[in-house]
């Protein structure tokens, strides 16, 4: 009998999701700005986007499906974006930053929400 994911971790499954497309987005915008005088780099850069994308791609479905083993890299990924949103804190805009951490602690939220713990302790 299949269990029905509760809000927040869909909610956060969701988000998870979002992210993975960023990253393909961010991968395949490394590929086609590739030359010659960077292209071990751009191909690394490349692969390390998509790699990552499909990883974050593969924990969102298995929210999705409630699986709990997927709770733990998603709180470790989305810890790597308050780092990044820690990072561009000094940038021109405050949006980059503020939008990073905002999802981030979303998703942490939804992961770590009584309803989720409950539901993916029952699986």
């Amino acid at each position: 009998m299949p269990v029905t994911p509760p809000p927040p971790l869909v909610v956060a499954a969701s988000l998870t999701a979002v992210e993975a497309v960023v990253l393909v987005g961010l991968g395949l915008l490394e590929v086609v700005n590739l030359n010659s005088g960077r292209l071990t780099m751009g191909v690394t850069t490349s692969a390390f986007f998509l790699g990552a994308a499909a990883a974050l791609a593969w924990c969102a479905w298995a929210l999705w499906r409630v699986r709990r083993w997927a709770r733990s890299p998603v709180v470790m990924a989305q810890l790597i974006v308050l780092g990044l949103a820690w990072n561009f804190r000094d940038v021109s805009t405050i949006v980059l930053p503020v939008s990073l951490a905002l999802v981030a602690l979303v998703v942490i939220a939804g992961l770590l929400h009584p309803a989720t713990t409950q539901v993916l302790e029952d699986v």
